[in-house]
């Protein structure tokens, strides 16, 4: 069965920055085939992109977040176990689950840096389009 619906996780924090990777997304496959689910931060999209995996209703998954160090936790463990759970839920799951979850080394919240990571985040949004679309094409040809 062919899948023509998507859906975008997208977290919460930085929403300024995150919600630009929907839009690079949308521009590649139209919003209309795109379900998009909020959650309140990156820790909580593997779970969620597990289950809507699973579901059978979608050809892929895709999850946004920005993982900045905040001082309080180390940012980098959390990144990595985000993007570990992003790829067991797609090993688990057969359904190709996208990571657009970035963690800049330097990043201040000042309008220099949100304006380049708001471009940034259009470019990644497109880019796992772009992999949704190239994987669902090579694997109705595996098909056929």
């Amino acid at each position: 069965m062919t899948h023509t619906r998507y859906a975008f996780i997208k977290a919460k924090w930085h929403a300024d920055i995150v919600d630009r990777a929907l839009d690079g997304f949308c521009e590649l496959i139209p919003a209309d085939q795109v379900d998009v689910f909020e959650v309140p931060g990156a820790f909580e999209m593997p779970l969620l992109a597990r289950d809507l995996a699973a579901s059978g209703r979608y050809a892929s998954v895709a999850a946004a977040a920005l993982v900045v160090d905040g001082g309080i936790y180390r940012h980098d463990f959390v990144a990595q176990a985000v993007v570990d759970g992003l790829m067991r839920a797609g090993m688990d799951t057969g359904i190709p689950v996208l990571s657009v979850s970035l963690t800049p080394h330097h990043y201040q919240p000042t309008g220099h840096h949100t304006e380049i990571y708001r471009r940034h985040f259009v470019e990644k949004g497109r880019e796992a389009a772009e992999a949704a679309l190239m994987i669902g094409r090579t694997r109705a040809a595996l098909a056929a």
